[in-house]
């Protein structure tokens, strides 16, 4: 019997696992030693599905610092890791619009 993961997940291209940290909301990626960080360059990048299911799975346990973990899409470059998709530009980026108090 295969796990829900195992059937909807399907890996076409390099991807991260990306969640939010509890303490403080800011954006983190799994990394390949298990640890949560910032730096996107940091995170562990997988290309198969079991690679994936296995740092999601990881990830989802690890709910006492960061949350609503899943599987985010990058893109390699020569230089660096870069958010995949508009979602993920913008969570890496951060707001597009100006916060109260800035200008």
């Amino acid at each position: 019997m295969t796990s829900p993961l195992q059937q909807k997940l399907k890996v076409t291209g390099p991807v991260v696992i990306t969640a939010n940290r509890l303490g403080d909301g800011a954006v983190v990626y799994r990394s390949a030693d298990g640890s949560w960080t910032k730096d996107l360059a940091a995170a562990a990048v997988v290309t198969t599905t079991p690679a994936a299911i296995d740092l999601l799975t990881a990830a989802l346990a690890d709910k006492l610092k960061a949350v609503d973990a899943y599987v985010a899409p990058v893109e390699l470059t020569s230089q660096r890791v870069l958010p995949g998709n508009l979602r993920e530009r913008i969570r890496f980026n951060g707001p597009t619009i100006a916060l109260p108090g800035e200008h």
